[in-house]
């Protein structure tokens, strides 16, 4: 393989999971945390940057190992794998970040049940080099932080009148709280979702027209 195909590999690797093979507009995973935790943009920041970090450590161990663990075990070991750094984010986010921590309670340990992660593990990560697991799994996590800031950035700004817990609004601003519950999650996410498979579509037909033509 050339040097230039090599590389076009590798950008393909990294950039579909911003958006042919976005995890949560696309493939439609990780919605527990999609819809819970992304009330304020902080909290989706920070599940965002958790499941990156999961997701890339998982990922360079499981192609690390991938000719070492037996096929009988395999999802086994995967889990275990996962448990772990979610172990290490669940302490680190307890020791340095506690109000962060508490905000998002349960759902830090329910990563380890997440279909993205497990699924990248299984589909890619066991029969791929390292280099190219990196990539996948940077990509698949920069899209999945990218969708729950999607959500959780307009959600704050309306249920709270703020971005990142800075005040935009003045006093007179009525902020409207359904935003900031569970309904206001299903609401967001079903736009964004609406809009996405539009934009999707529409770029379909134009790339069928102009190759028609």
């Amino acid at each position: 393989m050339s040097e230039l195909e090599n590389n076009n590999q590798n950008a393909q690797e990294f950039l579909k999971g911003l958006w042919n093979e976005n995890p949560v507009f696309v493939a439609v995973l990780g919605m527990c945390p999609a819809l819970a935790v992304t009330n304020t943009a902080i909290n989706s920041l920070a599940m965002g940057l958790a499941t990156t970090f999961v997701l890339m450590c998982s990922s360079i161990l499981v192609s690390s190992l991938r000719s070492i663990i037996p096929k009988q075990v395999r999802i086994t070991a995967y889990i275990i794998i996962i448990a772990t750094f979610v172990t290490v984010v669940d302490f680190a986010l307890a020791a340095f970040t506690p109000a962060i921590h508490k905000e998002l309670g349960a759902f830090i340990a329910l990563i380890v049940v997440n279909c993205l992660i497990l699924g990248r593990q299984e589909a890619f990560a066991s029969k791929n080099t390292v280099g190219l697991s990196i990539l996948d799994a940077l990509g698949m996590s920069v899209g999945f932080t990218f969708a729950m800031l999607c959500i959780g950035i307009p959600r704050e700004i309306l249920g709270s009148g703020s971005l990142f817990n800075i005040p935009l609004f003045g006093e007179s601003f009525e902020p409207w709280v359904i935003m900031i519950l569970p309904p206001g999650g299903f609401f967001m996410l079903g736009f964004l979702l609406l809009g996405f498979n539009w934009y999707s579509q529409k770029k379909q037909r134009l790339i069928q027209g102009v190759g028609n033509k």
